[in-house]
């Protein structure tokens, strides 16, 4: 597996990770490919395709407080030159209404794709954690 790849991918990420944190719609929309397609738990077991479905949340704004993400246990799977998914176990860490802090952990699944050269977001899957 090409290490240098691997770790651009999950720089990438974590870069979008961020940008979510941050309803940073430019650094969003910049790695995203515009027909982005999704199936996550606000999408109500629908595939939704291209960036207008995030677009609103971005424009709700971020509430200032402090958001962390961290992917737990990344793997990546390298699919030849041009495409690569990366999975993990998302862990958002952010304060709650009484200032406590919480964490909450996703599943994703993300797939990106080098389009023109560049690394670009094609698709993502999330769901919340299984319970046993």
């Amino acid at each position: 597996m090409n290490d240098q790849t691997v770790a651009e991918l999950l720089a990438l990420n974590q870069r979008l990770l961020d940008a979510i944190a941050q309803a940073n719609w430019p650094a969003y929309q910049e790695l995203c490919q515009p027909d982005l397609t999704c199936f996550e738990p606000e999408a109500r077991g629908q595939l939704v395709e291209g960036l207008a479905f995030h677009r609103f949340y971005f424009d709700l704004g971020s509430d200032g407080r402090p958001c962390q993400n961290t992917m737990a246990s990344p793997r990546v799977r390298l699919l030849g030159d041009d495409a690569a998914i990366i999975t993990y176990v998302r862990l958002v860490q952010r304060l709650g209404p009484d200032d406590s802090p919480k964490t909450a952990a996703v599943e994703e699944t993300r797939v990106w794709q080098r389009i023109d050269g560049k690394w670009k977001h094609v698709h993502i899957h999330r769901s919340p954690l299984a319970a046993y």
